[in-house]
């Protein structure tokens, strides 16, 4: 097997490295889909969601093309291996691909105009950080409007280098804000478990 050169590019992620660490990035991807969906010249906002605002199935709602609103959540799933900002609000939006409104569409277009302001954000992973393995999780209680169920997120650091991130609704209905938080955390305990391992 001979010598290629160090990696610049894998799986899609643009990896730049240097001798105080490594960044990955996927700017080329994010300029990609912005342009495939008509949104490169969109003015950027500074948040991926509204936080006053929570989705609903909105069933009088206008509905829209559901095979490119899945396309536009594919594209920003696949974006998350990079991108742990975008992660809740995608996972949020990814929720009402059966059927989805303009509503839904508002909010995927809202996740694009961030993206549109900060094209190159990525993890930076500086040379001799620690290897120190730290976990932290959050939830809410009753966040999902239509079945009332909360929902967790994670983040896992080994050192200060960001290895690890989740957003997802709880499975099961939670009595109180502490169920809650227990149930994200006994995910994010299994997540550490896991990497110990």
């Amino acid at each position: 097997m001979s010598m290629m050169g160090e990696m610049t590019f894998f799986l899609g992620l643009q990896v730049n490295q240097s001798p105080r660490g490594i960044f990955l990035n996927q700017s080329k991807y994010v300029l990609e889909i912005l342009k495939k969906y008509g949104m490169e010249s969109c003015d950027p906002v500074g948040t991926p969601m509204k936080i006053k605002d929570k989705l609903d199935l909105d069933q009088n709602g206008t509905p829209v093309d559901a095979t490119k609103y899945r396309s536009m959540i594919g594209a920003l799933m696949y974006l998350t291996s990079s991108r742990q900002d975008i992660v809740h609000a995608t996972c949020l939006c990814a929720r009402y691909q059966a059927k989805p409104t303009e509503k839904h569409l508002k909010e995927v277009k809202r996740i694009f105009r961030y993206l549109r302001g900060i094209v190159n954000t990525g993890l930076w992973y500086t040379k001799d950080s620690g290897f120190e393995l730290t976990g932290f999780s959050n939830a809410d209680y009753a966040g999902c409007k239509d079945t009332f169920k909360g929902t967790f997120g994670g983040a896992q650091f080994l050192g200060e280098k960001l290895v690890s991130w989740s957003s997802k609704k709880q499975d099961c209905t939670a009595l109180s804000t502490a169920e809650a938080e227990y149930v994200s955390l006994s995910a994010c305990c299994a997540q550490v478990l896991w990497m110990r391992t």
